[in-house]
């Protein structure tokens, strides 16, 4: 594609711009040139394709010459100018060599020679520069949204990994609480625990930024739940219900975890916690249920939290969630739904 439109275009160009004025001076004057003498009309077009590729080489000159001096910022000021120059040094040309031409040929220069010479080569000039420049910031165009684009897509990994990251310190602080207590009562228990936590902490380092089967995600989440309820009283009532049809669907790592956290964290009244996972109709539904206490869980002191998952369901699944709460008599209810995708 550059070689045609640097060797063969200004050929074209100079032979559409001769035949033309050719066609509106015979018109004019009655002549037809096919009887006129071979080397005249030889001549004529030569000098016609060498105007043709003058002409294009300079106005190409010209346009890098603006590309060069306002890379950051093309405006309509800058627009005129360009423009001008391109309209200059096209009448320059071309009175230079085809004014020039018309005088040495046949009776010599003519009203309608200098009009046709004038506006012909101007008229394709024009063209050619509006195609160009079409072509030019079509390209600026498409690199400025791939720009954007990236540049929003940083800035929303960047977010996720500052979200995730809130979650860690509250992890390793309740794993290493338990983990203590547990040093005093029981050893054994305390290094099984310390071999979960250290198989938890695993999971959250290496599976940050891509999805992940919902079989690793409920696996991990069975081996957060016994961590925790090493934590909690021993007559909790837990019912852990996933549906392992589901097992082979993929998800984004680490979005179940909060619910299951706030369960156990706000846990009171008969202490029961129902944990399930489920397909319902073209969704996948996580829903967790705790009895409670008091009116409303109290906001948690720190850790990821609701309104930082409804944050990262807002950058991950964009209009293909459904997150809710609730209350029901003694029990909170959080549920959330998330659309099945296939590829």
């Amino acid at each position: 594609m550059k070689f045609f439109w640097k060797y063969i275009f200004p050929l074209v160009f100079g032979l559409l711009a001769y035949f033309t004025i050719r066609l509106l001076t015979d018109s004019i004057s009655g002549m037809k040139f096919w009887y006129r003498p071979f080397a005249i009309n030889a001549i004529e077009i030569i000098t016609s394709i060498l105007t043709g590729y003058v002409l294009i080489w300079l106005v190409n000159r010209v346009l890098n010459y603006f590309d060069q001096q306002n890379r950051q910022s093309f405006t309509f000021q800058v627009f005129k100018k360009e423009l001008f120059y391109v309209v200059v040094v096209s009448l320059l040309v071309q009175n230079a060599f085809l004014t020039t031409m018309a005088a040495s040929t046949d009776d010599g220069l003519q009203w309608y020679d200098v009009a046709d010479i004038n506006i012909i080569p101007l008229f394709y000039t024009l063209i050619y520069y509006g195609v160009r420049r079409s072509v030019s910031f079509l390209n600026a165009y498409v690199e400025s949204k791939v720009q954007l684009e990236r540049v929003t897509n940083d800035h929303l990994q960047t977010e996720l990994k500052f979200l995730k990251a809130q979650y860690h310190p509250h992890f390793l602080f309740n794993a290493l609480n338990t983990i203590y207590f547990q040093m005093d009562e029981n050893v054994q228990e305390a290094k099984k625990t310390v071999e979960r936590f250290s198989e938890l902490l695993r999971y959250q380092l290496y599976h940050q930024h891509k999805q992940i089967s919902i079989g690793q995600e409920t696996r991990y989440l069975e081996s957060f739940i016994k961590v925790q309820q090493l934590r909690v009283a021993e007559r909790l009532q837990l019912k852990v219900l996933f549906d392992r049809s589901l097992d082979n669907e993929m998800v984004y790592p680490l979005l179940f975890l909060p619910l299951v956290e706030n369960a156990f964290k706000y846990v009171g009244g008969d202490l029961m916690i129902d944990i399930r996972l489920y397909r319902e109709d073209d969704n996948i539904v996580f829903e967790v249920k705790n009895s409670v206490l008091h009116p409303e869980p109290p906001k948690g002191d720190g850790g990821i939290g609701l309104e930082n998952l409804n944050r990262r369901l807002e950058l991950l699944y964009p209009g293909k969630y459904n997150f809710r709460t609730k209350r029901d008599n003694d029990f909170y209810i959080a549920e959330l739904k998330l659309a099945l995708t296939y590829e």
